[in-house]
């Protein structure tokens, strides 16, 4: 696997796999992989010939009371791990190499980003999450690009750019990876405490119970 760090650096590695016929599967994320980024990677595995993980905590999509400072980080963990699952390249840039001085885009999503996250992290959130992927994608080029469906209305943003913005890539979202109480995996669960992490899968038991008192009629 090679680590690569600029923008040149991953087109050259592109440009050489496509000239022989390379189909190309990205997975976005922002590092301190668990077993659910594991699962995007390994999709992406199967179905591509070249694997790209972009990993690169994404300021923009930080509130100016969020945790970006604070968000786990350990490259040398998440490169190993991606190494195992199979993947080719681990695209870590720096923020300059993807904000350069000057940058004045942002690609914004009306009416999907005005509700639940978006209301509550505001509108920034999902901008910044539409404006990076959108770089990726023009980094990239891949003819797939893998999400998970715990973010489903970040899923939801991102299809609606590639939609509105007729790029060409195919979007698949992979399923939930739970813990063994029932939480969905998430580099921010390291966050809770046992008494919020009992509190967390609250969601999970209700919709288990939704499900079971549906199927019985």
């Amino acid at each position: 696997m090679r680590i690569l760090r600029t923008i040149p650096e991953v087109r050259a590695a592109i440009r050489e796999a496509r000239v022989g016929g390379a189909t190309i599967g990205l997975v976005p994320t922002m590092g301190a992989f668990h077993d659910g980024h594991l699962s995007l990677m390994r999709a992406a595995r199967a179905a591509s010939d070249l694997v790209v993980v972009s990993l690169f905590v994404n300021p923009t999509q930080f509130g100016a009371n969020e945790d970006l400072s604070a968000y786990p980080r350990d490259e040398a963990r998440d490169a190993a791990l991606a190494e195992a699952a199979g993947v080719d390249i681990l695209f870590a840039p720096a923020p300059s190499e993807i904000y350069p001085e000057g940058f004045a885009t942002n690609i914004h999503v009306a009416g999907l980003t005005d509700v639940l996250d978006g209301a509550s992290r505001g509108a920034h959130h999902f901008d910044g999450v539409a404006t990076v992927v959108t770089k990726l994608f023009g980094i990239v080029r891949p003819d797939t690009a893998y999400f998970g469906q715990k973010d489903a209305q970040q899923v939801l943003v991102v299809r609606r750019v590639v939609r509105d913005l007729d790029l060409d890539v195919r979007i698949v979202a992979c399923p939930i990876v739970r813990e063994a109480d029932g939480l969905a995996m998430s580099s921010r669960n390291v966050y809770l405490d046992p008494a919020a992490r009992v509190q967390a899968t609250a969601l999970n038991r209700a919709l288990d119970a939704g499900a079971a008192v549906f199927e019985a009629g």
